[in-house]
């Protein structure tokens, strides 16, 4: 009996076959779903901001929305807050949306996780469990968490996790206040041997209230974050030469906000992404396919820069972080750019988009 020609492809052309698909359909295969905005710490940086007059959505409820969305195709899942892990119901949450198969990531400041939670993830494990460490020295962590105590809690939980293999990342905000520890973040995080990651982009609180970005590291300093690892330097420059000079666009929204991506918030509120919150459709209202699929592209996706917008004939536009959630945050509206963002776009692009050495890039943003 002869054997059937199977052709074979890389999983790369795979992947690429696959979300050609998921975009086309626009299929919202990534969403985020935040528990509660209510935390444990004070972050000085945080930009969550909970509603005394707004009622948290009940398990009953998440669990009706996880049905939608896990129908409409949802299989990448951040479960994030606030603190999720302060709602007494989050492991029926948890389990529940682990049975509909979804990827679970789970974001948390790690400082309420018990032996005994670890336990059970570990019978029932995320995909990922990511924990925000702002420092390696008690003083520099509790400085910006506002906390007495929570640095050790948030040690003590790493090797709890680390202790049973637990799916772990750190990350870190880099900011004023713990910039000149960055590198020790880095190589303790690089030591534990677990995956790393951090961001610079410090935004203004949900209410408007822009305290956090006086926390702002310089344009200059986020870039040469980007040049201390090799690795992310080659990867900035591969990302500018495939998107540098991609076709401009006078549509607000470029970026896979609304079109495979999508948030909902503590109150059943649907929006693009968990920056852009605003217009945003309740889901306690109406079913997600009914959001998804005419909310979403009728209010959201059809919106277009105002005549004459600077970001409409930037050359930079397909390379630049510039975002209507972020605009929202900070100006108050989608449309006027942030400053910040922009001057670190046009400093990435003077560094990334030629071949230059590391010594000439840092001589060239200290000139700036």
């Amino acid at each position: 009996m002869q054997c059937p020609y199977t052709p074979q492809i890389t999983y790369t052309e795979f992947s690429e076959r696959i979300y050609k698909k998921i975009i086309k359909n626009r299929i919202p295969y990534n969403g985020s779903i935040e528990l509660t905005l209510r935390c444990n710490l004070r972050c000085a940086h945080c930009y969550c901001v909970a509603d005394p007059h707004k009622k948290e959505m009940s398990a009953k409820q998440i669990k009706h929305i996880l049905d939608e969305i896990s129908d409409a195709g949802c299989l990448w899942l951040l479960i994030t807050g606030g603190e999720p892990l302060l709602r007494d119901d989050f492991l029926d949450i948890y389990i529940y949306a682990k049975k509909k198969g979804m990827m679970i990531t789970l974001f948390t400041n790690g400082t309420l996780i018990t032996p005994g939670l670890a336990d059970y993830l570990k019978d029932f494990p995320p995909f990922a469990i990511e924990i925000s460490l702002y420092g390696v020295k008690k003083e520099t962590y509790e400085q910006i968490t506002g906390i007495e105590g929570s640095f050790e809690r948030c040690r003590k939980s790493i090797d709890i996790l680390m202790d049973r293999g637990l799916p772990l990342r750190l990350k870190t905000m880099a900011m004023s206040l713990n910039i000149n520890e960055f590198s020790e973040i880095e190589q303790f995080v690089k030591d534990l041997g677990v995956e790393f990651r951090f961001d610079a982009a410090v935004n203004s609180k949900l209410d408007g209230n822009r305290d956090p970005c006086e926390l702002r590291i310089s344009p200059g300093e986020v870039v040469k974050l980007d040049l201390v690892d090799p690795k992310r330097v080659e990867s900035w420059k591969s990302f500018f030469k495939q998107y540098r000079y991609h076709p401009k666009s006078d549509k607000l929204y470029t970026c896979s906000a609304g079109l495979t991506v999508f948030h909902v918030d503590p109150y059943g509120n649907l929006s693009p992404c968990i920056m852009a919150r605003y217009p945003a459709y309740n889901l306690l209202q109406g079913s997600f396919m009914q959001g998804w699929y005419r909310f979403v592209p009728d209010e959201i996706l059809t919106q277009t820069y105002e005549e004459n917008h600077s970001c409409a004939d930037c050359d930079l536009q397909s390379i630049c972080s510039q975002c209507p959630g972020w605009a929202q945050f900070e100006n108050g509206d989608s449309q006027t750019p942030v400053e910040y963002l922009c001057k670190i776009a046009h400093l990435r692009a003077e560094v990334f988009s030629q071949e230059v050495n590391l010594e000439n890039a840092v001589l060239a943003i200290d000139n700036h």
